[in-house]
């Protein structure tokens, strides 16, 4: 096995090549299984990282969004990604599954400048962690789950920007009956 790395080929640096791919996955949307389907075509492994992080106020409990990621996962027969949690240090997740590497979505400038001052941190914490930037497919760059729950709870339509069963989900926490904005 032949990896490219910072200009150089290191040969047989790992067997089983493991990426991480964090997030809150507040819901999660078709942008967030864009960027793992298409790592999970480079990487031997995946693990879904769901951050608690009770800062960003989830809608969804932890519990929630593991579960709805297996499931989107399971349909879409990713067989080489697992969902896990987090409540640490992504450096630490990373340890603890054997991960090299973490790959994170950009749809924009803005998110290369918190992500490559995020990437430097862990790269201070850990210098065997490397960050994968992967741009968002053009028709996710405008997606994010903040966006996606402010349609719902005005009555909006998400059809294709999340999969039908989050997309049902969250009509039940945010939509009729839920709605915050009545």
């Amino acid at each position: 096995m032949y990896f490219l790395f910072r200009g150089g080929v290191f040969q047989g640096m790992s067997e089983d090549l493991k990426a991480i791919c964090p997030g809150t996955f507040d819901p999660v949307t078709n942008g967030h299984l864009d960027i793992i389907e298409r790592a999970a075509k480079i990487f031997d492994g995946i693990i879904v990282a769901v951050a608690e992080n009770p800062e960003k106020k989830p809608i969804f409990s932890t519990e929630e969004r593991v579960e709805m990621l297996e499931e989107c996962f399971k349909e879409l027969k990713l067989e080489n990604v697992e969902v896990a949690s987090f409540d640490t240090l992504l450096v630490n997740v990373a340890r603890k599954y054997g991960a090299r590497a973490v790959v994170k979505g950009l749809r924009a400038m803005s998110d290369f400048e918190y992500e490559f001052q995020m990437s430097q941190f862990n790269r201070e914490m850990d210098e065997n962690v490397e960050t994968f930037f992967m741009t968002a497919s053009p028709e996710y760059t405008f997606l994010s789950s903040s966006g996606v729950k402010e349609v719902v709870s005005y009555g909006g339509c998400i059809e294709g920007l999340v999969p039908p069963r989050v997309e049902k989900r969250l009509k039940d926490k945010l939509g009729k009956g839920g709605n915050k904005h009545e």
